[in-house]
């Protein structure tokens, strides 16, 4: 870029620089354009601006709108929403919410209330529930208003938990209405729900 600004009259060493000095300054303002078009869309809405912590990452076609607040170490991923234009929705530190999963409330009724290390896996719904400390959220599933996860506990892909169930601790529920299938063993609280979040938290690492 910098031998297109040359002058013709190159003995002119002072023409040279500035020239040098501007075309380097609209290479600075292009890159960060581009950088600017690759970014999730964090949206204000109703004077609420979504408030994150550290070491976050959000893939560029995430939706982040409205009332929401996350910790540190939390990754967003591709096509992932997270609509807070009704009520809130409140992370914790280490949430992961994968590929096209949605998190949304009721109005002015039940809000969203995750923990930490979580682990929202693909095309999960969310909406307006509470889900503790070290869980995971199976592919597909849909967790209703007004359902409790409690901590260390796992929902099964493809389950459906209705309106109210209260998820115990140390469990795994699975089917549509979930229901209590096993106990949460040691081996799956390490193996499965541990073992994705931290996975998650290396990957988001790749894109940053």
């Amino acid at each position: 870029m910098v031998f297109f600004c040359i002058p013709q009259n190159q003995t002119d060493k002072t023409s040279v620089y500035l020239c040098s000095f501007v075309c380097f300054f609209i290479h600075l303002y292009i890159n960060s354009f581009i950088k600017q078009i690759k970014m999730a869309i964090i949206k204000e809405l109703q004077g609420k601006m979504p408030k994150y912590g550290k070491n976050c990452f959000f893939a560029e076609n995430a939706a982040i709108i409205g009332d929401v607040e996350m910790g540190d170490d939390c990754s967003i991923w591709f096509g992932a929403v997270l609509r807070g234009d009704v009520h809130y929705i409140k992370l914790g530190n280490n949430v992961n919410v994968q590929d096209n999963a949605t998190i949304h409330a009721t109005y002015k009724k039940s809000p969203t209330n995750i923990g930490n290390n979580v682990s929202i896996a693909h095309n999960a719904v969310v909406h307006g529930c509470t889900i503790k400390d070290n869980v995971l959220i199976g592919m597909n599933a849909v967790i209703l208003d007004d359902a409790i996860i409690e901590s260390n506990a796992i929902i099964a892909a493809g389950s459906v938990v209705t309106k109210g169930t209260h998820v115990e601790s140390g469990s795994v529920y699975a089917g549509a209405p979930a229901k209590k299938i096993k106990e949460l063993s040691p081996d799956l609280l390490e193996g499965e729900i541990n073992r994705i979040a931290n996975s998650y938290a290396m990957y988001a690492g790749w894109y940053k």
